[in-house]
């Protein structure tokens, strides 16, 4: 496996979407230094539930409307869909663990969820 790689535009993300299970996103900016702090977490999430999840990258800055049509005013956001929904979005530095105990919650199957 290897790093999270980035959403080239809006379609890609679009059938990413409403086509994967479980989609994070993290959305991200090259002048963001937050981002830069939670970019090798991000990676390690791509790595470690590769088989389970689609973990991406989304540069902010290419691709506005997608930060726009989700209300995105603050980066890093990471953002989770479920089933094409987005269910959690986690807004600035948090530890892996935070981020992987995310990914587990909306992991389980819908019916052991309440």
């Amino acid at each position: 496996m290897s790093a999270a790689i980035f959403i080239q535009d809006a379609s890609e993300f679009e059938t990413l979407r409403v086509n994967t299970a479980l989609l994070v996103v993290d959305c991200t900016a090259t002048w963001c230094g937050p981002c830069k702090v939670i970019s090798p977490l991000i990676d390690q999430l791509a790595e470690n539930y590769g088989d389970r999840a689609k973990v991406m990258k989304l540069d902010i800055d290419a691709n506005k409307p997608i930060a726009k049509q989700f209300g995105l005013r603050s980066i890093p956001a990471v953002m989770f869909f479920k089933e094409g929904e987005l269910v959690d979005t986690i807004i600035g530095v948090k530890s892996y663990e935070e981020f992987s105990a995310t990914i587990d919650k909306h992991l389980l199957p819908a019916s052991s969820t309440s």
